[in-house]
């Protein structure tokens, strides 16, 4: 598994959403921090007053994606992020060891994608049916 972090720019983050939904990638983290690289910030004027506003507004996107998979998430980020304007962002990409769901305690894959708990919910159905016929 990887975890793939972009920082992007705010109004890019619907296009990046719906961008990763199309290929069906969903549950997703999104943070709003700031920050500055190579833009350095820029200067602006507020009553007449010149300031520098260093950090710059940004939104940070997480998610999990299976190693085979995650190439395509980067491309559909870079898409649907790119102005072609410096302050674009940057996009990092982790190992994931591991990944474990704190409600049911699995592990792995399965702590992580939804259809396994579809698969759960299934089994489940088949159980309830065998078990209690009258339903």
């Amino acid at each position: 598994m990887k975890k793939i972090e972009a920082i992007i720019k705010p109004f890019k983050l619907e296009d990046v959403k719906d961008g990763l939904g199309q290929i069906g990638l969903s549950g997703l983290t999104v943070s709003e921090v700031k920050g500055f690289g190579r833009q350095k910030g820029h200067t602006e004027l507020y009553r007449g007053a010149e300031y520098v506003v260093d950090f710059l507004p940004k939104v940070k996107i997480e998610l999990i994606v299976d190693d085979k998979n995650y190439k395509k998430a980067i491309e559909v980020i870079i898409k649907h992020a790119n102005t072609g304007k410096i302050g674009d962002g940057k996009i990092f990409v982790y190992e994931v060891s591991e990944a474990i769901r704190i409600r049911t305690g699995e592990t792995g894959d399965e702590a992580v994608w939804q259809n396994n708990y579809n698969k759960n919910l299934k089994e489940i159905k088949i159980w309830i049916k065998k078990h209690y016929k009258n339903l």
